[in-house]
């Protein structure tokens, strides 16, 4: 054969760690290859005249041991022809470029089968629009712009930070699909991505780059604009691919900031529940937690993997890092000979094998929490999504490893040792899950409570003046808490004094003109105003809320009305009496499985452990604890939600901040150590309990806490 490069074919020289490349490509179908300066020296000499032996023996000569053997120049040579970058001699070869173009989508239809979650569609040629937008922005695209931007972003977090509390009380999945917001989510999510795709668009076109395609991704099922920005490939500087890989992020900031300083104008015009303030809470969530969540992501295959790939110089992270992997995987276990690494380089390999372990796992963690998600808010497409991703990411790559099992040319001289190695792996791999007990911890957060708590209410009217405790503090009996003032107790006071002295003056007259009956009125009169006196001194005295025993302060921060106007019968906070403790924890729905055996039951833990927020070197042990079986939304404290500083979700319209959104279970424990009620004495205080369980093994466990977490999301 003579081959040659196809005249339309780019080649852009490109420098990684240290080392030069050569980026081959096709504007016609977007396809890259990569080169090193040995294969590049090779194919450059096939110019349609030398035949494919003479150009190399000519890089023999050249290169000696470092040039190509005829396997790796086959194989070159068959990668560049089928990516329809290489020109045969052969001819015709119409029905060849054919087949390899139908090749080519039925090997993309089936990726967007297996990929499901990440569907793309395809619909139009985005080239007049960034190139009509371009020029508007190109004063901006620059590191001015980048200054400019950071100061915006700076501003809107400024003014709405002290808004925090109203944005996390709409953070839920609730809020979301409330029927007057629905629609707003998937408008909000649609433009923001849009101008996301936008930015890469015109970065891409700014530096030179072309952007042939438009379309739709259905994100798990959502539909996201997306570009083909992949043209920044082939960029010679690292940092201009980086550039196109962040401006997607960098646009959606922007856009995040300026919702969020128009949110903040109607939040602050009491109009927070109108159309537009609604709209720009959801572009403001969506263009920033999203953004940073998932496109900055490096272990997910958005922008901030093809940043940290280009940033680390490492191209092609994901595909090399699998295959890392699998060459250890060859290597060591199979032990198969003559090998090639993908790198050769130490820092590279382990960088490879980094981040394919961690990838790998949380390729695992994204597919169970995306599944169950969607199984609880649609069950029916969780379940399918559930069974077709686990066929493509799972059950796909088992026939895979079968196939190359038993077909692999690497294995022939030793097939059979491989299969009982094979066989063996697996056999213990399933002793090693289901069979051998392992320990089964449960953890779960808790609250000190005293087992005397009294509350504190206001038995009076009048101005909070001053405030003497706040939570956390130690009380005595008697001890003022809150100190109230009432004008308006005061001139009562004053002017019954001075009606006593009158009725008296009255009464003393009738006794002495001899008129009895203005006597026993002038009595009557007097006994019910220093009964109505004594009311009212009573009141007064009240304006000092005082403890009623030994205690500390918990509950409600009674700073929280200093001036304010409150009403007799108004809680104040409460005291607890720190002579006797007890912890009451709280396990959600995965941890607490064990509340629920078979025999109806519940587990006795081996040991339970309380560590304590405050002291984390301190760790005490229970005496004993009660559970109960049923699930309670009440939270023991409002220090367990997240608006107290805990972990559980709340309900928004809760004032109490108690009420939480899902189900959680209760364990009651106790301690009869002295030492260790000493240092549960702040009733109120956050800790850390756990529960060593019996022995278990591993598939038990799991399964016992995935098929719980299953029947809290959708509610089986």
């Amino acid at each position: 054969m003579k081959p040659r490069l196809r005249p339309h074919v780019q080649i852009t020289r490109q420098h990684y760690r240290s080392r030069r490349w050569h980026v081959v490509h096709d504007p016609t179908s977007n396809q890259f290859y990569r080169l090193n300066p040995i294969a590049h020296d090779f194919v450059g000499m096939l110019d349609g005249r030398r035949d494919v032996e003479t150009a190399w023996k000519a890089s023999l000569s050249k290169f000696g041991d470092a040039a190509p053997t005829q396997n790796e120049v086959i194989q070159l040579i068959s990668q560049l022809y089928q990516s329809n970058l290489l020109s045969a001699d052969s001819s015709p070869e119409t029905e060849q470029l054919l087949r390899r173009g139908r090749e080519r989508r039925k090997k993309k239809a089936v990726a967007q089968a297996i990929g499901i979650m990440y569907f793309k569609i395809r619909l139009f040629n985005p080239d007049a629009i960034l190139t009509a937008c371009e020029p508007v922005l190109r004063p901006v695209l620059n590191r001015w712009g980048l200054l400019g931007w950071a100061a915006m972003l700076v501003w809107a977090f400024s003014a709405v930070l002290p808004y925090f509390k109203e944005l996390s009380a709409n953070f839920n999945a609730q809020h979301l699909f409330e029927a007057r917001n629905i629609w707003l989510v998937p408008v909000a999510f649609i433009l923001t991505k849009a101008v996301h795709e936008l930015g890469h668009g015109i970065v891409c076109k700014r530096l030179g780059g072309q952007v042939p395609e438009f379309g739709f991704m259905l994100l798990v099922l959502l539909p996201s604009p997306y570009v083909d920005a992949s043209a920044a490939w082939a960029f010679a500087s690292k940092w201009k691919r980086m550039a196109v890989g962040a401006a997607g992020m960098i646009f959606e900031l922007f856009v995040a900031a300026i919702a969020g300083l128009v949110w903040v104008s109607y939040h602050r015009q009491g109009m927070g529940d109108d159309t537009v303030a609604r709209l720009c809470y959801n572009v403001m969530i969506t263009a920033s937690i999203s953004t940073v969540l998932f496109n900055a992501n490096p272990l997910m295959r958005f922008d901030g993997y093809y940043i940290l790939a280009d940033l680390l110089e490492t191209p092609n992270l994901a595909q090399r890092s699998n295959k890392m992997m699998m060459h250890l995987f060859q290597q060591h276990l199979y032990r198969m000979k003559n090998l090639t690494p993908p790198s050769t380089l130490p820092g590279e390999k382990a960088t490879l094998l980094v981040y394919g372990v961690l990838a790998f796992f949380y390729r695992i963690f994204l597919f169970i929490t995306i599944t169950l998600f969607v199984m609880g808010q649609f069950f029916a497409i969780g379940l399918f999504l559930a069974v077709w991703t686990s066929a493509a990411w799972f059950i796909m790559p088992v026939g895979k490893f079968v196939h190359w099992l038993a077909t692999a040319p690497g294995l022939s001289d030793r097939r059979a040792a491989a299969v009982w190695t094979t066989v063996a792996l697996l056999v213990a791999s399933a002793l090693l899950v289901g069979a051998v007990p392992v320990p089964d911890r449960r953890k779960g957060t808790g609250v000190v409570q005293g087992v005397l708590k009294t509350p504190v209410h206001f038995d009076t009217d009048g101005f909070v003046v001053r405030v003497h405790k706040r939570p956390g503090d130690r009380v005595e009996a008697g001890e003022p808490i809150v100190t109230l003032e009432n004008d308006d107790l005061l001139s009562r006071r004053l002017s019954m004094v001075s009606q006593l002295e009158e009725f008296a003056i009255q009464q003393r007259a009738g006794i002495s003109g001899g008129d009895p009956a203005t006597a026993m009125l002038a009595d009557e009169r007097i006994r019910v105003t220093r009964e109505n006196l004594a009311e009212v001194d009573r009141r007064i005295e009240a304006l000092v809320v005082k403890a009623p025993h030994d205690g500390f302060l918990v509950s409600t921060d009674p700073e929280k009305r200093l001036g304010g106007y409150v009403k007799r019968g108004e809680p104040v906070c409460e005291v607890v009496d720190s002579s006797g403790v007890k912890v009451t924890a709280t396990l959600d729905q995965r941890q607490a499985a064990w509340l629920f055996r078979d025999d109806g039951t519940a587990a006795v833990p081996l040991v339970c452990k309380v560590r304590l927020l405050s002291d984390v070197d301190v760790i005490l042990r229970a005496q004993s604890f009660e559970t109960i079986q049923a699930g309670q939304r009440v939270l023991p404290s409002p220090a367990m939600g997240l608006v107290g500083g805990g972990q559980f979700e709340t309900e928004a319209k809760d004032e109490s901040g108690r009420v939480s959104k899902r189900p959680q279970f209760t364990v009651r424990i106790a301690f009869e150590d002295p030492a260790a009620v000493a240092l549960l004495a702040t009733p109120g205080e956050r800790v850390r309990v756990k529960f060593d369980l019996p022995p278990r093994p591993l598939l038990s466990q799991w399964f016992e806490r995935l098929s719980k977490e299953m029947q809290g999301r959708v509610q089986l």
